[in-house]
């Protein structure tokens, strides 16, 4: 470790920013290089630069000295960290900001953000095709103002090739951590995760909030029996057809009407909720894994363990052991 050279990362700052969204990744890369001060050289140097340099004030009140990004010119940078945060319920991306990402991505190693960081970097043209994860309240916005980028609300982070994209707030740590971990490997990851307790880490992406609860806030109600039925019956099969039944609804309207309320599919939903009550199943029970995945409505306990290395980037053991005291149950 000691013979690789300390990586620049450069996080970006503006009026209004998120404070976590800052904060966060940088203890996350402050405490990594911490516990690893006496392996030689530090593993990171950390930057955090505004437009013009001097204080700015965050979303909570307090003021951060910055440097200006006019000074990072000719230096070299390995990561870049773009947070979110903005006044009002619009995203408003510093011209200066957006001009300077766009003539700097080229040199750069990799380029993330953090929450609506991602309308950032997409207005800096670095989303351009690529996947992209933001605040699941933000995303709607998101898909609007920058159709050309495939949005995905679901998960805590995603990366596309050289971009991390991540969701709200303390997603950051969590991205964070996984750049930890590619830099220098896992036990540097886990060690310093467990310094900012947050041992149970949360891996390649998780279910970022109650599925019933979080579709009855968006659509105002009107499928709100509906999920709470599919809820209790995840076993059934839940096609279209079998739900607009349920819904009192012929399936094409239903479909419909679905798909344009919550912005998602009814099979999206069904597969949502399938996830998130086989991740309750794993974290609260000792329960077979054969078990959970009849339960949850995956009939196998293989198909169990691909939808959850799919959508999740691990084992159905490896989420028990990271979110229960039942690890050796898996």
């Amino acid at each position: 470790m000691s013979s690789k050279p300390t990586l620049r990362v450069v996080l970006l700052a503006y009026d209004d920013m998120n404070l976590l969204d800052l904060c966060g990744p940088l203890q996350a890369l402050a405490t990594a290089s911490r516990r690893h001060a006496g392996s030689g050289k530090p593993l990171y140097e950390t930057v955090v630069a505004s437009a013009a340099g001097g204080l700015i004030t965050t979303s909570a009140g307090l003021p951060l000295m910055t440097a200006a990004i006019a000074d990072l010119d000719h230096l070299a940078i390995d990561t870049l960290i773009a947070p979110g945060g903005c006044k009002g319920q619009d995203f408003y991306a510093p011209p200066a900001l957006v001009d300077w990402i766009a003539r700097r991505a080229p040199d750069v190693r990799r380029i993330c953000s953090v929450c609506t960081g991602a309308f950032l970097l997409a207005a800096a043209g670095q989303l351009q095709g690529r996947r992209a994860a933001t605040h699941w309240e933000w995303a709607e916005r998101l898909r609007r103002r920058h159709p050309q980028v495939e949005v995905d609300a679901d998960r805590i982070f995603v990366r596309d090739g050289a971009v991390w994209t991540s969701a709200g707030v303390s997603a950051g740590i969590d991205l964070t951590l996984a750049l930890i971990e590619e830099d220098y490997g896992h036990q540097v990851a886990i060690e310093t995760a467990r310094q900012l307790v947050m041992f149970v880490k949360r891996s390649g992406g998780q279910s970022q909030f109650s599925v019933p609860l979080a579709a009855q806030a968006r659509e105002g109600g009107r499928f709100d029996a509906l999920h709470a039925w599919v809820a209790a019956n995840l076993r059934e099969q839940l096609t279209v057809e079998r739900l607009a039944e349920q819904a009192g609804m012929g399936a094409r309207t239903f479909a419909r009407s679905y798909a344009s309320q919550l912005g998602r599919t009814p099979a999206k939903m069904v597969e949502a909720m399938r996830l998130e009550a086989a991740c309750r199943a794993l974290e609260n029970t000792a329960l077979p894994l054969k078990t959970v995945a009849a339960s949850s409505g995956y009939g196998s306990e293989q198909n169990l363990r691909r939808v959850f290395q799919r959508q999740l980037g691990v084992s159905p053991g490896q989420y028990r052991s990271r979110f229960s005291g039942h690890a050796g149950t898996a």
